[in-house]
């Protein structure tokens, strides 16, 4: 993430600089270190009155804050607060439009006819699966009688399944798309 600094009105010193750097780079975890995401900071003084004004840029986000206060320091710390719950609420959104998609599987289960050894489909059934981790999709497929679970990698976010090999021992088939 690139920050730029404009001051107005006063010369800052090398720590209020140092300050501010570190307190907007934390920031940067919420919405990850894209080089095309662009902060532009201006600090300034109007009498008693220190003001300060963020845009964040780029990647489909926009965010704008400000704070005015009597010092410098807690009007940095304020905006930066200010800025970063919006880069929260912003990214949890964008989390839970991800989360919130409905799957549904069509499970189909066919026997070989003998004539002409074609496979047939018996039947088929509907049904969304539950974002769940591994080591709880192992616990629900050990309670059913099943030979297969699928589910939803709640750590990968992708579909999964889990079968039983011959030796007793779980398989876990992960498709990349």
């Amino acid at each position: 993430m690139n920050i730029e600094f404009t001051f107005k009105n006063f010369e800052p010193s090398e720590h209020l600089k140092k300050y501010a750097r570190r307190r907007f780079e934390k920031i940067a975890r919420f919405i990850g270190k894209s080089p095309a995401l662009s902060m532009q900071v201006l600090l300034s003084v109007d009498k008693i009155h220190h003001k300060a004004e963020i845009t964040l840029t780029g990647e489909g986000l926009n965010i704008n804050a400000s704070e005015s206060s009597k010092d410098m320091y807690a009007t940095i710390d304020m905006v930066s607060d200010k800025i970063s719950s919006q880069v929260r609420r912003n990214s949890d959104k964008l989390h839970s439009r991800q989360k919130t998609r409905d799957v549904n599987v069509d499970i189909y289960s066919y026997d070989v006819v003998e004539e002409d050894g074609v496979q047939v489909v018996n039947g088929v059934e509907n049904f969304a699966p539950k974002p769940l981790h591994i080591d709880e999709a192992i616990m629900q497929f050990q309670q059913n009688e099943k030979e297969v679970l699928v589910f939803i990698n709640a750590d990968l976010d992708r579909i999964n399944v889990i079968y039983r090999k011959n030796n007793g021992d779980f398989g876990v088939i992960d498709p990349i798309v």
